[in-house]
């Protein structure tokens, strides 16, 4: 099993985990809401960032599996090797975007609102730990960008 497996094994049964607690965390909402009628006063904002960490984490995974969307007409009227130089060239895009805007902009994110001490107004956990999914998930694509062009 190589490294990029054990990556694809852990990120999958991370979002499965994460999917898993959201459901059950609705579920609760609702039973309280509509059985109890008393609404709780954390699942509203636990789904929300639930629903973060599975966006973010699933766009890292999908992008590790190479099921993005794709627009492929124009690159399929090229030759194999000028495919190749224009798989290169996006995967560099890509990797430029990805370390400036989740890498770099979400860890600059998390020290700010570590700094500032932002807590979430229900469940009081630091903001900083939610927004971590975008380094995380940015470190993620870079990996799969550069484990793509070595491998291809």
């Amino acid at each position: 099993m190589t490294l990029r497996d054990k990556i694809d094994k852990i990120l999958a049964n991370a979002l499965i985990v994460i999917m898993s607690i959201m459901v059950v965390n609705v579920l609760w909402q609702v039973f309280t809401r509509y059985v109890m009628e008393d609404p709780s006063s954390f699942t509203d904002e636990l789904a929300r960032y639930l629903m973060i960490w599975i966006g973010v984490l699933g766009a890292a995974y999908v992008s590790g599996k190479n099921m993005h969307v794709a627009i492929n007409v124009l690159p399929e009227k090229f030759s194999q090797a000028t495919q190749k130089k224009i798989t290169l060239f996006v995967n560099l895009l890509i990797i430029v975007f990805v370390l400036t805007a989740l890498v770099i902009g979400g860890l600059r994110l998390v020290y700010i609102t570590f700094i500032l001490d932002q807590t979430s107004p229900s469940l009081q956990i630091p903001l900083a730990v939610v927004y971590m999914v975008l380094p995380i998930s940015g470190s993620l694509i870079i990996y799969y960008k550069f484990s793509d062009m070595l491998n291809k």
